[in-house]
């Protein structure tokens, strides 16, 4: 599979107010194949989200030292400047985070906030931007109407505010899709739907996901490979399948059999029925 993303020794120190550094991740490698799906699975503090971080370069000098490399689509994204990454960011590569307020303005029409995506990458006109809203609307599930477009985002549930932030990360139809561990903020409802909805996106626009979450169920309905972190390093990695059937790690083990009922890989291939993504979330 021709990969879109490799990364390589990837390290993150994070300084602290008297100088002294904590390493997050320690020579982290891995590669994400185009149109494919890799989960990042390990506990809170485990360096999942640093590495998100550090590959939309939202880690300050100041805050984190940050080697190694990350190329996509032939540039290294850690070498990149400011500038080079606006580029980047919300085109070709997306963020999806768990909390909507991050992403958000309290003060701005959600439809408004989506048309703004396109506007600050695209060379389009205003009305252009709003139909490519409203067609955003559509896709993630949302009633393309002018009440959804000229809301607030006070005024919608939980669960339509994360299928905003979905439409905001995929106007643009990037390449790939970084999910943070998208359904935290759910209800086991509004986590199932959002998951199908995440999965059937995925498959028909062809895009990669970088699927970052702990919860094993989540990553047996959408990850085709599986990274598993432990203290900033990754302990096992390869297909789900592989890793869920027999686990090298006793981490590993640790982390797929820490509910009751551990999911199954089957049914992720076969499109598994809404009520088992429900029963099983």
């Amino acid at each position: 599979m021709e990969s879109i993303l490799q990364v390589k020794d990837l390290t993150i120190r994070y300084r602290s107010a008297d100088a002294t550094q904590r390493e997050a991740v320690a020579g982290a490698s891995f590669d994400v194949g185009r149109g494919e799906a890799l989960g990042v699975m390990g506990e809170s503090g485990s360096g999942k989200t640093s590495i998100a971080l550090a590959l939309l370069g939202l880690l300050s000098d100041e805050d984190a030292e940050v080697s190694g490399s990350a190329v996509f689509r032939g540039e290294d994204l850690l070498a990149m400047n400011e500038k080079s990454l606006q580029r980047i960011r919300g085109a070709a590569i997306s963020m999806v985070y768990q909390e909507p307020g991050i992403a958000l303005s309290p003060v701005m029409q959600v439809g408004t906030q989506i048309a703004e995506i396109v506007r600050a990458h695209r060379k389009y006109g205003r009305r252009r931007c709003r139909e490519e809203a409203f067609t955003m609307l559509d896709r993630v599930g949302l009633p393309s109407t002018e009440r959804i477009f000229s809301a607030y985002p006070h005024e919608l549930s939980g669960g339509q505010l994360q299928r905003i932030i979905l439409a905001q990360a995929l106007v643009c139809q990037p390449a790939l899709l970084i999910a943070d561990e998208p359904t935290a903020s759910l209800d086991a409802q509004s986590r199932a739907d959002f998951i199908l909805l995440l999965r059937e996106l995925r498959l028909n626009l062809g895009i990669s996901l970088l699927l970052i979450s702990h919860t094993p169920e989540i990553q047996a309905s959408l990850a085709d490979r599986m990274l598993v972190m432990k203290d900033g390093e990754i302990v096992e990695m390869g297909r789900f399948d592989d890793l869920y059937r027999n686990p090298a790690h006793p981490y590993t083990r640790a982390l797929l059999a820490r509910k009751d009922r551990a999911p199954t890989p089957e049914p992720r291939r076969e499109s598994p029925a809404h009520e088992h993504l429900v029963e099983t979330l």
